[in-house]
């Protein structure tokens, strides 16, 4: 028993400083000042977007994140690039496309926009609450029947829904949705 219990108290120290260690590289990480630390900022930028990739690893948003970072950024073709990485994907969900289509807003590039938001509608056509946020960017780029054809849509489905309301409120105001 004695020979037993220094083995088990020999694996219990291995596994706790193994654990330590472990502890110790996450917290490390891939940040650090020396991404960004006295470096122009596009340098900067650049090596805190490749840390950020890293990061991101597969997932689907995370690797939108940093395509939208790239897109608005100015790198639109990095940003392309990440977007159609995902939604290439067999898996791309209705939520992907929202995302990038959000972007496609954001950087007032209204055809693509449109298409990933139809896209949207297609995959999850019962969604109330991209319904009201999609009616909303339709509102605001003029299209006024499109936008309250969705609304009317999102208020059968959920008529005491204040984000949905505040979004087709604000978009006959000129407030964009957040994003």
């Amino acid at each position: 028993m004695r020979n037993g219990m220094k083995q088990g108290v020999a694996l219990a120290t291995v596994f706790a400083l193994g654990l330590a260690a472990g502890a110790a590289l996450a917290k490390k990480g891939v940040l650090s000042s020396a991404l960004y630390a006295g470096k122009p900022a596009p340098e900067a930028g650049s090596a805190l977007l490749v840390a950020a990739r890293t990061i991101a690893g597969k997932g689907s948003w995370e690797n939108i994140a940093v395509g939208r970072v790239h897109y608005l950024g100015g790198r639109k073709k990095d940003g392309q690039e990440a977007f159609d990485a995902v939604l290439g994907a067999p898996k791309a969900e209705a939520g992907d496309w929202m995302r990038v289509g959000r972007v496609y807003f954001e950087a007032g590039e209204r055809e693509k926009a449109k298409a990933a938001f139809e896209k949207v509608l297609q995959l999850k056509p019962d969604d109330e609450d991209w319904q009201a946020e999609i009616g909303a960017c339709y509102n605001l780029w003029g299209d006024r029947a499109r936008a309250e054809e969705l609304f009317g849509r999102s208020f059968a489905r959920d008529p005491e829904d204040l984000d949905n309301a505040l979004l087709a409120a604000g978009s006959y105001l000129g407030v964009k949705p957040r994003s």
